[in-house]
Formats: structure tokens, C-alpha cells, sequence
């Protein structure tokens, strides 16, 4: 078959199946089987594609087609401008994350940052441990999963961005590991925060294949954040940043919880590109 007519025909099946964007999608899946870039892709529309790659690409797409996200078929995610590794025990590392980033890496900038390690609690693929090693360079970076399959990814993208000498990942329920020592510098997270509610009302690919524990914060989406809000302080020094990507309703509840605690100032949430209220950052007293 000629490639561009499988192209349209992928883009019309994924559209009848309710994929958004078939068009991209259709096209970055047959550049993966055929190991084509975008533009090597769009320049190959009138070739012939080899029985056996149409063969597998039937294979992957009939997963798409089930809503299964692309990034698990492919196993790969791009973020930061870097490729990641994926599989069913993370989350697909996603740009509001990255915004999450650069309003850590724009204030510490302007702010500067004390003396100490940094620490990302909720490692997953570890997209944000990675790319705090390779921003921070001079720090050491920990980071924290209570899941070992997610640690087993982490570990092989953090050797892939060869961060390893520098990185140190911990198994366990948030900060129940560490002792009540005023170590870190900086702290970032992207706990659970999806409500029971909403968890009902997600679209497919995310309900039906991304792992509930890294989503579901609770029946009200706070759980986490309140173990996160009562155990991060004894942790950081004196001048600590805490930055958390939250839900978009939840500014309001955030700030009460933390404002509870004497031991945290300058509490701000920071609106995403969309102007959504997404990033919350405290210091430590």
C-alpha cells in the first residue's frame, strides 16, 4: 500500500474512534514503525510501505484505536525537549508540568536558592528529576515513589540523560523515609490531585491506562496534598522553595491548608499558559 493512502485512511479511523488531532497522531505513529522523522515522514507519502511494517502498524494502531495513549504504544514521551521513557506504571509527563519547571527555574534565577539538595516527591517516569539535575547542576537531586515499577523507569531515563553520579531515588510514601532534618533547598512535586468526581469523567486514555495512584488525590483531590503540606517543612532549611502543581479549582483550598502551618511563607499560586491557577510555591520559613 502507498503510504499516504494508509495515512488518510489511519487519520479517518482514528477520527471515527474519537482521537483528537487524527492527523498528527496517524503520522507520529507511522513515523515510529517506520523510523522516520516528521519531515522524512511527508517526504515518503508516495512510497510504497513494506508488507511487514504495514503489518505492525495495524498492530499499533488497533491499540490507538482503544484509546490506549500513544506515548505506552510507542513508549516514548517528549518533555523538556527531551526524550523520556514511558510504560502503564507512570504518567505521561505532560507540558503543564513543564510550566511547573520554568516558574522554578525563572525564580530561582531571580531568588536564588539556599545551600542543599533538591528533592522531587512523586518521581514517576522522572521527567522532573531528571530535568532539575540537568538544569541545577551543581546540586544533588533525590527523589521520592512509593512505586518501585515507576522507580525501575525513572532509573532508566535517569541514566539515559547520564544525571546518574548526581541522582539518588528513594522508595517510599512520601517523606515517612527521611528523618525530620532541614536538608533541602528545594522541593518540587505533581502529587495526586484528581477529586473523585472528576477521576468518573476523564477522558480514556488517561481512566483507562494511566495509573490511578499518581491521579486520585482523594475523594475531595487533597489527600496528598495535605500529607505533602505537613511533611515537606521539617525537611527544607531555612529559604527552602516549594513548588506543587495543583488542580485548577483548587487554589483557594490549597492556600488554607498551607497557611495552616506557621512554618511556610509567601504562599503564591501561579497561573499555566491557559491562565488556569496550576502552580503553587511556598518558602520555608
Amino acid at each position: 500500500m502507498i503510504l499516504k493512502q494508509l495515512y488518510l485512511e489511519s487519520v479517518q479511523r482514528l477520527a471515527d474512534a474519537g482521537v483528537s488531532e487524527p492527523e498528527i497522531e496517524a503520522a507520529l505513529l507511522l513515523g515510529h514503525v517506520l523510523n522516520y522523522t516528521r519531515s522524512q515522514f511527508f517526504l515518503a507519502l508516495e512510497q510504497e510501505i513494506p508488507s511487514n511494517q504495514h503489518s505492525l502498524f495495524e498492530k499499533l494502531l488497533s491499540r490507538r484505536l482503544l484509546r490506549e495513549p500513544l506515548a505506552y504504544i510507542t513508549g516514548e514521551q517528549e518533555f523538556w525537549s527531551l526524550p523520556f521513557t514511558v510504560s502503564r506504571n507512570v504518567l505521561i509527563p505532560r507540558p503543564e508540568t513543564e510550566e511547573l519547571l520554568e516558574k522554578v527555574f525563572a525564580t530561582v534565577r531571580q531568588d536564588g536558592l539556599p545551600p542543599g539538595p533538591l528533592l522531587d516527591l512523586g518521581v514517576g517516569s522522572g521527567a522532573i528529576t531528571v530535568v532539575l539535575a540537568r538544569e541545577l547542576a551543581d546540586r544533588q537531586v533525590f527523589g521520592v515513589d512509593l512505586s518501585l515499577d515507576a522507580l525501575t523507569v525513572a532509573r532508566g531515563n535517569i541514566g539515559r540523560h547520564q544525571v546518574q553520579p548526581r541522582v539518588f531515588l528513594v522508595n517510599a510514601d512520601w517523606l515517612t523515609a527521611f528523618r525530620q532534618e532541614r536538608n533541602f533547598a528545594l522541593v518540587v512535586s505533581n502529587p495526586p490531585y484528581i477529586d473523585a468526581t472528576a477521576m468518573e469523567t476523564l477522558q480514556p486514555e488517561v481512566k483507562d491506562f494511566e495509573p490511578h495512584r499518581a491521579l486520585h488525590g482523594g475523594s475531595d483531590g487533597l489527600s496528598d496534598i495535605r500529607a505533602l503540606a505537613a511533611q515537606v517543612h521539617p525537611v527544607m532549611v531555612a529559604g527552602g522553595l516549594f513548588f506543587m502543581e495543583i488542580g485548577a479549582d483548587q487554589r483557594e483550598a490549597v492556600l488554607k491548608i498551607f497557611s495552616s502551618f506557621p512554618e511556610y511563607d509567601r504562599l503564591q499560586v501561579h497561573s499555566d499558559l491557559a491562565g488556569l491557577p496550576r502552580i503553587f510555591q511556598a518558602r520555608r520559613c
